[in-house]
């Protein structure tokens, strides 16, 4: 018995050291990321791009943009992420945009469904416009994955980050709020997929790009 014991306890150390320096590293990041988005705030000044790209599902974040986008950051603006019910004309009401500008300048994506969903059909609208400088306007949280994966579906594209900072997200008060937590950690388990992928499409693209010469 204490044999079997001896052997048991030789295979589950080096396990539970694994273990160990997984949940560490996890915790480690995690605190790095809510420390990074956090302390993320809307720019005093904001350059002039090409384009403007706005993901919808949050807080101000269509308004945010309109306003970049009436200020002539960008030539045109991207709403990527409309739920397909929803009518030009409402969207126009609802964020309380200029008619004018709205029907001139602003073109909106109901494919989208998500981060990954964004980023493709933000890439198809960058290549029709011939665009290289876009910005990016989505909330703090949000801003690590969605330059994650717009940069790798467009790695030859300046993606410039605005953050659209949700009051309850703040280096002040995440840390106190049960809801804070609970969106930064969801959003921190995406982020490291969005990561993952990304690494796996460089792995993939770099040994495609080796295999001719070989």
């Amino acid at each position: 018995m204490n044999r079997l014991f001896a052997r048991l306890r030789k295979f589950f150390q080096p396990v539970t050291i694994l273990l160990s320096i997984f949940v560490l590293g996890f915790a480690v990041g995690f605190l790095a990321f809510c420390e990074k988005v956090t302390n993320m705030q809307e720019p005093a000044t904001v350059p002039v791009a090409d384009g403007i790209i706005v993901l919808t599902g949050g807080q101000a974040r269509i308004e945010t943009a309109i306003g970049l986008l009436k200020e002539k950051h960008g030539k045109r603006l991207l709403i990527s992420g409309v739920h397909p019910s929803t009518k030009r004309k409402a969207l126009q009401r609802v964020t309380h945009a200029d008619e004018a500008l709205f029907n001139c300048c602003i073109d909106i994506d109901r494919s989208a469904l998500d981060t990954v969903g964004n980023a493709t059909e933000s890439a198809k609208w960058i290549k029709a416009h011939d665009y290289r400088r876009v910005i990016v306007v989505t909330n703090n949280y949000h801003i690590p994955r969605s330059m994650a994966e717009l940069s790798r579906t467009m790695p030859d594209v300046e993606f410039i980050p605005y953050p659209v900072v949700r009051t309850d997200l703040n280096q002040e008060n995440w840390i106190k709020q049960g809801d804070a937590l609970r969106v930064l950690m969801t959003e921190y388990i995406k982020y490291l997929r969005s990561m993952a992928r990304a690494a796996i499409f460089s792995s993939a693209t770099t040994g495609n790009a080796a295999s001719p010469g070989q």
